[in-house]
């Protein structure tokens, strides 16, 4: 595949919660909220409805060297995430811990944190807006 680079870049959908979403994993996450369009302040304005106005048509929020991207569905059309999960790697598993620990608060645990033989710590979460979560820290080598 000559010619293509391949610069995976997540995008989130949420129900009408993506700024608490992105504000949370700013914090959570060291990240960098670095845009934010609401719907009304956008060229697609009147595609919302005025209860709509106010919520997120598009958020950038860079964490290291990756930019995860977010918006609010349209009322009707959000459908809660499945088959993935955002994969972190952090290197420490005291900093996995607290993580994961941020994740499910108010969240679903669907495998508790633990060591495994590949991982020093693994675990799945699906935080409390719906966004499911892995974390896999390696053993050192």
């Amino acid at each position: 595949m000559s010619g293509m680079n391949l610069n995976p870049r997540i995008g989130l959908s949420f129900d009408g919660r993506c700024e608490a979403a992105f504000q949370f994993y700013e914090r959570c996450l060291n990240g960098k909220i670095v845009f934010m369009l609401r719907w009304g302040e956008s060229p697609m304005a009147t595609d919302a409805p005025a209860e709509w106005k106010g919520k997120i048509l598009h958020a950038s929020l860079v964490i290291g060297d990756t930019t995860l991207l977010g918006a609010d569905a349209l009322p009707g059309s959000y459908e809660s995430p499945r088959g993935f999960s955002v994969l972190l790697s952090p290197q420490d598993p005291d900093e996995t811990e607290r993580l994961f620990g941020a994740l499910a608060e108010g969240g679903t645990v669907r495998m508790p944190l633990q060591k495994t033989f590949w991982a020093s710590r693994f675990g799945a979460v699906t935080d409390r807006f719906g966004v499911p979560w892995t974390l896999n820290c390696e053993k050192p080598a």
